[in-house]
């Protein structure tokens, strides 16, 4: 694990509404996490998790205070600078999987590379070689259907990995998986910290999932707790 804060929150509110049906989601969080870190994010439904995910990684925005990544202050981007550090600087992990039903695996997992200007050939190489290495290699050409719900999720992280992100942001990656594919999914998530240095935050119910990462942070009420 390295020294060099990879992600850094000061003092990140956000608030949904104004006046009296303002409701605030996060109060005054700071949190530091580091390069080669995997850190998971537990607390009650409705405690803030998602809405730290989605304003961390700037698929939201904040209401005040200053979220950083590999330094940047990503909500003093404009949309488009914004849009296009998330799409070379960090992967998604999400628990419906959210592949394309049309294209076969190897498909949605070089969608990212090809949205992002890579050769059409090299994209499908690290498409392929990514998707080997977590074990579906003899399933390039399945489409989603065709595949169960670990091997989804499988094809969700090689999709989230292939472009070597700094930061990988996964919400509840093994809710909709029985105990063996979340297993499989947990024992992948730390194999790929470890093997890439790859920082990982998870957001997870899963006590399992968290007992395989670095620390766990605790939500309540939107901000962290002991």
């Amino acid at each position: 694990m390295g020294t060099e804060l990879v992600v850094e929150g000061r003092d990140v509110w956000k608030t949904y509404g104004t006046g009296e049906t303002a409701v605030t989601a996060l109060h005054g969080v700071n949190v530091e996490i580091r390069r080669g870190e995997i850190v998971a994010i537990m607390g009650p439904s409705g405690c803030g998790k998602t809405t730290l995910l989605n304003c961390f990684s700037g698929l939201d925005d904040i209401t005040k205070g200053q979220v950083t990544l590999e330094g940047v202050d990503i909500h003093a981007m404009d949309d488009r600078k914004r849009s296009a550090y998330r799409a070379k600087r960090t992967g998604f992990v999400f628990q419906s999987y959210n592949l394309l039903p049309i294209l076969s695996a190897v498909e949605n997992v070089e969608m990212p590379l090809l949205i992002a200007g890579v050769a059409p050939k090299e994209a499908r190489e690290r498409a392929r070689k990514t998707l080997e290495d977590l074990g579906l290699g003899d399933r390039l050409n399945h489409r989603p259907s065709e595949l169960s719900g670990g091997q989804q999720q499988r094809t969700s992280l090689a999709r989230a990995l292939v472009g070597r992100p700094a930061i990988v942001w996964a919400d509840e990656p093994t809710g909709n998986l029985d105990d063996e594919g979340s297993r499989q999914v947990t024992g992948l998530l730390r194999q790929l910290n470890k093997e890439y240095d790859q920082t990982i935050v998870v957001v997870t119910h899963d006590a399992e999932v968290a007992a395989g990462c670095d620390r766990t942070l605790r939500m309540r009420d939107g901000h962290f707790v002991e």
